[in-house]
């Protein structure tokens, strides 16, 4: 039965749910078989979340299947794919016949190209009269090529389309490069296998020497900061010299903002030189994490069909809306004997489109929650699982409490982030409307509102990216996951920062590694094979597929340590390691001993005083 609908629950939902588990969690003597080879350490007795939500997305796919299917009875897709001659015959298939034109009806299948052609307007010169008409080949009408089943004219103005294709060299190029992917496609599926094997490479770095790549990549960091700095002072002096020199004020705000940089990575080295071991420890434990889960590195290929899909299902749908409409006659100004005729879209289809929209933006943002939700869950089980030698199909395992029991959840953050994203368009569509009527003030308004929206949206694309891996956890509703999630980030401000700031730009620079070695054998491979025109567009798309690649695999990476992070957070809250282990490694452990050592030193030092000789005298000796 299903805990709460909505966003209305509170903390005692978290606490029931940890009372339910807590002689596994706690390791009590009660059950010492539970406690030593259970894998099922998170909550048992789940419940659905955010119900409400997941009725709306149903009711909303509901909607959007009506209002598409109302544009389908006055839509045909073959008026946009074909287009329809003055009659409002389609051009290539049988048409229906209607009453309101006695020429509808015609069979057109042999004549499968429209031509377009402007007749002059002896009543209004400046509005000719524009003829459609169905036709065989547009090579029997003189002047006129073929193009996506239309007739376009060869010529504008003075110059041919042709000549210009000609003249800047695209025919050739085209030709040219279509006729190398023919010859070397061989080595092109090759680069991308090698750039499968850089992106495991990357990740067996990053669980064997990571402590090594980091430090030398905040080293380097330094010491370029620290060049750069010294290098743009000594230009300044340079020119200082020469009074007259443009330059000097250049290189004086330069050198500042550098030395300024530097100073600021050195503080921060400083400061957090103790989150940056944190760090790199996290990034130890999600490469055993995704040792022991190798299947969870291919989860991004089912988001990408996914994605696919959707993407595919909505252009068909724009295609159908933008199809429909209702069949209407004008009579022509330029005689009485000749008549126009149009669709016209009544407000339901111009109301679809927007629907359509929406809805596009929401099922993205639902596959990539699935997708957050279900690597989070894998993990977490992963992270409470005392013996990982036992660990029974977690993925399948996490698939199976989305689908049973937190839809829901994914629904409303889904749903939040793609409201922001239509808001977002609907003020670009704005700006675009208002575009002769915008000054200065109203530019930038404008631009200021599409700025908080970005900021705000990324934001909340963080906070759902965690309140989903609360939700894994523990079973909670998305709101209460959000301000739980939103309560270990802020309590933990410095190691966020670190895991951000460093772990982010060390990913970067993964990514960076395997698109430069791919594109480097690719090179090397192709470049020289014989009778190439343009090896350098097989390696751009080599290298393109290399950086698809390598952010797939990190881009798990970069959520597995996420998980772990708030997992090892609710871990120090719910276990003190004495009457409750805890269930993180012993090298995570040290971070905890050492925060409490410090936490005992304080308290030691505010109900103590120090006496001369560097002894603590306590208030009770006193």
């Amino acid at each position: 039965m299903c805990d709460y609908l909505c966003c209305c629950g509170s903390d005692d939902i978290r606490k029931k749910r940890e009372s339910k588990v807590s002689p596994e969690l706690i390791g009590s003597s009660t059950n010492s078989t539970i406690t030593q080879n259970s894998v099922q350490v998170l909550p048992v007795n789940r419940g659905c979340t955010d119900v409400f939500f997941l009725i709306l997305h149903i009711a909303f796919i509901i909607v959007l299947a009506v209002l598409v299917s109302y544009c389908f009875l006055y839509g045909n897709i073959y008026r946009i794919l074909n287009g329809y001659d003055d009659c409002g015959n389609v051009c290539g298939v049988i048409n229906e016949m209607d009453n309101k034109l006695g020429c509808k009806g015609a069979d057109k299948r042999k004549e499968k190209f429209l031509l377009v052609e402007k007749t002059q307007n002896n009543y209004d010169p400046d509005n000719p009269y524009i003829h459609r008409q169905c036709v065989e080949s547009c090579d029997t009408v003189s002047g006129y090529r073929t193009f996506l089943n239309r007739c376009v004219p060869k010529s504008k103005g003075d110059v041919t389309s042709e000549n210009l294709l000609s003249r800047t060299g695209l025919v050739n190029y085209f030709q040219d490069v279509s006729e190398d992917l023919t010859e070397c496609w061989r080595e092109i599926i090759y680069v991308c296998i090698i750039s499968f094997a850089f992106s495991f490479i990357v990740l067996v770095l990053f669980r064997f020497v990571v402590g090594f790549v980091v430090w030398i990549v905040l080293f380097a960091s330094v010491v370029v900061s620290l060049i750069a700095s010294i290098f743009l002072w000594v230009k300044y002096a340079q020119y200082k010299k020469d009074p007259d020199s443009e330059k000097v004020m250049t290189y004086l705000v330069a050198a500042i903002i550098a030395t300024c940089i530097t100073v600021v990575i050195l503080l921060l080295l400083l400061i957090m030189r103790k989150r940056i071991k944190l760090v790199v420890e996290l990034f130890k434990e999600a490469g055993k994490a995704l040792t022991d889960m190798p299947v969870l590195l291919f989860e991004p290929l089912l988001t990408f069909a996914a994605l696919v899909g959707t993407i595919a299902l909505w252009l068909y749908f724009v295609l159908m809306i933008e199809s429909a409409g209702k069949l209407e006659v004008h009579e022509s100004t330029s005689g009485a004997s000749m008549k126009q005729i149009s669709y016209i879209k009544d407000g339901v289809m111009s109301a679809t489109r927007w629907v359509n929209l929406f809805a596009f933006l929401w099922f993205v943002q639902f596959l990539y929650g699935c997708q957050d939700f279900i690597i989070a869950g894998s993990v977490s089980k992963w992270f409470f699982t005392r013996n990982k030698g036992k660990l029974h199909l977690p993925i399948l395992m996490t698939f199976g409490h989305l689908i049973r029991y937190h839809l829901g959840s994914i629904c409303l953050g889904s749903i939040i982030i793609a409201t922001i994203q239509f808001l977002r368009i609907i003020l670009k569509w704005t700006e675009s409307l208002l575009k002769n009527y915008q000054n200065q003030v109203t530019t930038a308004l404008l631009r200021m509102c599409q700025c908080c929206l970005a900021c705000f949206e990324s934001f909340l694309q963080y906070l759902s990216k965690n309140a989903y891996i609360i939700v894994s956890i523990d079973g909670s509703s998305f709101c209460i996951a959000g301000r739980r999630a939103f309560q270990l980030l802020s309590s933990n401000a410095l190691r966020v920062i670190a895991i951000n700031s460093v772990g982010d730009f060390v990913l970067f620079l993964g990514k960076v590694f395997v698109v430069v070695a791919t594109v480097l054998i690719g090179i090397e491979m192709i470049q020289n094979l014989p009778g190439l025109h343009h090896p350098s567009v097989p390696i751009v798309l080599c290298a393109i597929f290399a950086f698809l690649v390598s952010h797939c695999f990190l881009t798990v990476y970069e959520m597995t340590i996420d998980t772990i992070f708030l997992c090892f957070c609710e871990d120090c809250e719910m276990n003190d390691g004495i009457s409750r282990p805890y269930f993180m490694s012993r090298n995570l452990m040290e971070f905890i001993q050492n925060s409490k050592r410090s936490m005992d030193i304080a308290a030691l030092k505010n109900n103590s005083s120090w006496n001369g000789n560097g002894n603590i005298k306590t208030v009770a000796e006193k």
